[in-house]
């Protein structure tokens, strides 16, 4: 493999983990803020409100997002492994 190759495959690894880890990430961010203009809203300043929301909203974002991010994983290791063998 030539660096040009190698830096491609980082390049496209790294991606992958931005696509993967995105959704989850937003959704947490949007739970996050939400509960944080509740808490400001109300004035309720209780530091563990913000955990179950943000929980139960991750894993159900899972739940949706897994099949999206198994097809991501599996393209990529179909793509290494067809580079792998061209060698």
């Amino acid at each position: 493999m030539t660096g040009n190759e190698v830096l491609g495959v980082g390049r496209d690894a790294i991606w992958l983990v931005i696509q993967l880890c995105a959704p989850i990430m937003l959704v947490g961010l949007v739970i996050g803020v939400v509960v944080g203009l509740f808490q400001a809203l109300t004035q309720i300043q209780e530091a563990t409100l913000v955990f179950a929301p943000k929980i139960i909203a991750i894993f159900v974002a899972l739940l949706l997002f897994l099949p999206m991010m198994g097809v991501l994983l599996s393209g990529f290791m179909t793509e290494m492994a067809t580079k792998i063998a061209s060698m």
